[in-house]
């Protein structure tokens, strides 16, 4: 593989954690207005009515197999990472999820090890992996006043973890199909919406829809359907096409590193010397993992 190709690649996986490190903000304001699952649904409709127009042309597969694959994206990677993610932020603290979610590259190596050709194992991703978490958690406790476990929420936020970890592997695979990643993309969020549905009709929703008509709402919306989930996940997948699911996946360790710079930038809130120490921590995490070097 060229060089330029890889450069690529490490610059699309960085884009997409730069944009889905500030998502929090606009989640946040949303959620004034509307209920998280709302919020979900709409923001994938968005993206992939965007990703209809961008390229309208319809994917057509070659057999059930690789229609198996693009449900299990959508499941893995829209439906239950998101479901699982904000149902354990009703149970816990963010800065368990914000820690737990972040093991991610661990379950995706492990994945693909067994179910990928050549994605190897190092030793420095694992010794990356120790800083990094290590780094992290300094990062999201840093400000806290207390640590607790609380078992419901944990749990979902490991299962958040590994159900990404799966959907990072199938779109390796899905990859070497050779479609267009829009088109792959978009076939994506098709799976995930279906599989929303019977969550929509479960639940007794305030969809608060008059909401939309106001500018604020409207363009976190627009930012969040057509940033975060229609360009980043179609950059994201070009990354894991590139560079494969394990190096793709390592840089999932930035998001709370970018988080933390933006809410000190947007929010003024105040950058401790434990969150610096873990900045400094996951970034050396971050290179150690992507390393070549054999120990």
């Amino acid at each position: 593989m060229r060089e330029s190709e890889k450069l690529k690649g490490h610059l699309m996986a960085l884009f997409s954690v730069l944009v889905w490190g500030t998502t929090f903000v606009s989640t946040k304001t949303l959620l004034q207005d509307f209920d998280p699952v709302v919020i979900l649904f709409l923001r994938f409709v968005l993206g992939f009515v965007a990703l209809a127009v961008a390229c309208p042309r319809i994917l057509k597969t070659k057999g059930w197999r690789e229609e198996l694959c693009f449900m299990g994206a959508g499941l893995c990677g829209v439906t239950l990472y998101f479901l699982f993610e904000n149902i354990a932020l009703t149970f816990t603290f963010a800065s368990n999820v914000g820690v737990i979610v972040s093991i991610a590259p661990i379950f995706t190596a492990v994945l693909a090890h067994f179910f990928l050709k050549g994605e190897r194992l190092r030793t420095t991703f694992f010794i990356g992996f120790v800083f990094a978490i290590g780094g992290i958690f300094l990062i999201s406790y840093s400000g806290a006043s207390a640590f607790a476990l609380n078992p419901m929420g944990d749990i979902l936020a490991v299962l958040a973890a590994f159900v990404w970890a799966i959907y990072s592997v199938i779109m390796k695979k899905v990859g070497s199909f050779g479609y267009n990643t829009i088109q792959t993309t978009r076939r994506t969020f098709l799976y995930g919406l279906v599989f929303m549905i019977p969550v929509l009709l479960v639940y007794d929703l305030d969809w608060n829809l008059e909401r939309l008509m106001h500018p604020v709402a409207a363009l976190n919306f627009l930012f969040l359907g057509l940033g975060a989930s229609e360009l980043c996940f179609a950059t994201w997948n070009v990354a894991v096409k590139v560079l494969g699911a394990v190096k793709t996946s390592v840089y999932i360790y930035l998001v709370p590193v970018v988080t933390l710079i933006f809410a000190a930038l947007v929010l003024k809130e105040q950058i401790t010397g434990l969150a610096a120490l873990g900045t400094g921590l996951t970034l050396a995490g971050l290179v150690l993992s992507e390393s070549r070097l054999h120990i």
